[in-house]
């Protein structure tokens, strides 16, 4: 089994410092408390380096009513967030390390330390980039394509640069659960040692520490893992049977994270382990799905469910009130539509044993599907409770879907598919030039979508080779240039106090 490489490619190093620079641009200009939830996950730091204990959630620590009005206000400074501390029964590790940072920059001026924190998270997606990165290379150890293009992908997604420049859990969470996911192919290709069930185990255990939306993810990679390994290597005197493997693993985790368990069960009774049944009791005012359903019907429902979700995984900010120009949502349609066919000719390559892939390797890309339905069961779970249509709840999975973007950017950039797709994509053209001939409505902004990408396969399509591999260069800059439109088009725009 390929390990990380220990040299780094310099590509991977560019897009990396490219992210970090753009990282550092949102958590500077997004105005303050202007991503979801911001105000009481910094209130929960504040409270554990102030005064140096946990919280506790309690009734009226949701205001709705003043979530609302100072939101509409744009947090103005005279309205505070101290009100807002509905996040008190998160799990502690990402609060306990911002802590430490709060206390640390202390004597700095509230916009040093505010940016400082924003940075944390900026560190740990710099984390998910290099673990993106070694995770599609153990997977294809032979090739340098698809670990830098899944790990471009991460990079240069606006909502996920966000998220991972704001103040909250979410980054943490995703890059321990990647590392999980790593250990986890690792587990697949080599079989469980003593070793994996150890690393695992304390991997799982922080993870029971920082999210619970990430807890079924990597439960589910952990266990595929354990039940699909290749037989042992010859001679492994630290091999374990799946048993013992997951008993290791999990005695090891919930060592790690039954003081937090226990914790709450004592402090809000009725074994609320995960301070759940707390924290539904306090959100009063928040919008649940049945009395939606109600309002709207199903169908209804089921689109704005869809719209939404994919608005907001591409570029939705704010507290999901800034979405960018629906012109730039129909580029995205059209790019998620060529993608989608790429994957299709890759899964139909699979299953016809054209794509030269090992078992193993089929095994480890099963794991990866596995993670991607679990996070889309957790996010549907979520969503019968309350309407959350946050397609940024699906980030927990993004490993697995940037993988599945840079295989299918392999096969779209194969010559004779891409001669076939820019065919293809001049015949549209032409026929919804003839439509707007006949008609007079040109759709203007339909031809100019289809003009770059017909020109984009032709290029694929036809030029020499080393012309070619620049043009997954050109796309990553397109999205880089998308990410600092949203920030200074819509963020900064919409979100700053006039």
């Amino acid at each position: 089994m390929a390990r990380c490489n220990k040299s780094i490619h310099p590509l991977l190093l560019l897009i990396i410092f490219s992210y970090l620079a753009v990282g550092a641009l949102y958590a500077w200009h997004t105005p303050k408390w202007q991503t979801p939830d911001e105000p009481a996950h910094f209130n929960y730091v504040q409270c554990l380096a102030e005064e140096r204990r946990l919280p506790v959630l309690q009734p009226g620590d949701y205001p709705y009513q003043y979530l609302e009005e100072i939101k509409a206000n744009k947090f103005p400074p005279d309205m505070s967030i101290a009100p807002l501390r509905y996040e008190f029964h998160q799990p502690p590790l990402y609060y306990a390390l911002a802590a430490l940072l709060y206390r640390l920059t202390a004597g700095l001026p509230f916009a040093t330390q505010f940016f400082a924190l924003r940075l944390l998270s900026v560190a740990f997606g710099a984390g998910i980039l290099l673990a993106t990165y070694c995770l599609v290379q153990a997977i294809f150890p032979h090739s340098q394509f698809l670990p830098l293009a899944a790990t471009a992908f991460v990079a240069v997604i606006p909502m996920h640069v966000a998220m991972t420049a704001a103040i909250n859990n979410d980054a943490l969470a995703e890059l321990l659960a990647l590392l999980i996911f790593y250990l986890s192919i690792r587990t697949l290709q080599r079989g469980p040692t003593l070793p994996h069930a150890l690393l695992t185990g304390a991997l799982f255990g922080l993870v029971l520490l920082t999210k619970t939306t990430v807890y079924l993810l990597a439960l589910g990679a952990i266990v595929t893992s354990a039940l699909w390994h290749v037989k042992p290597l010859p001679g492994s005197p630290r091999f374990l049977s799946k048993g013992r493997y997951l008993l290791y693993a999990f005695a090891l985790a919930l060592l790690i994270a039954a003081p937090w368990f226990v914790r709450n069960a004592v402090v809000y009774g009725n074994w609320d382990i995960l301070g759940w049944q707390r924290h539904d009791s306090i959100v009063a005012g928040q919008l649940r799905t049945a009395d939606l359903l109600a309002e709207i019907g199903p169908l209804a429902f089921a689109q704005r469910f869809i719209r939404t979700t994919f608005n907001s995984f591409w570029a939705q900010f704010g507290w999901m009130g800034v979405p960018v120009d629906s012109r730039i949502y129909h580029a995205l349609a059209l790019c998620t539509a060529l993608l989608g066919i790429g994957f299709i000719l890759f899964l139909i390559k699979a299953r016809r044993s054209q794509s030269g892939l090992t078992p193993v390797q089929i095994r480890a890309l099963w794991l990866m599907a596995i993670v991607t339905w679990l996070s889309v069961l957790t996010y549907l779970a979520y969503n019968l409770k309350f309407v959350q249509h946050q397609g940024r709840y699906l980030f927990t999975a993004l490993s697995a879907l940037s993988l599945g973007t840079a295989l299918s950017l392999q096969e779209l950039l194969h010559p004779p598919t891409a001669q076939k797709l820019a065919l293809s994509l001049l015949l549209v053209s032409l026929l919804v030039g003839i439509q707007g001939l006949l008609s007079g409505d040109w759709h203007k902004w339909t031809l100019a979508m289809l003009a770059p990408a017909t020109a984009f396969f032709m290029a694929a399509g036809w030029l020499p080779a080393p012309l070619r591999r620049f043009l997954p260069f050109l796309l990553y800059l397109a999205f880089l240039i998308l990410d600092l439109l949203c920030l200074f088009r819509y963020i900064i725009p919409a979100l700053s106090i006039t």
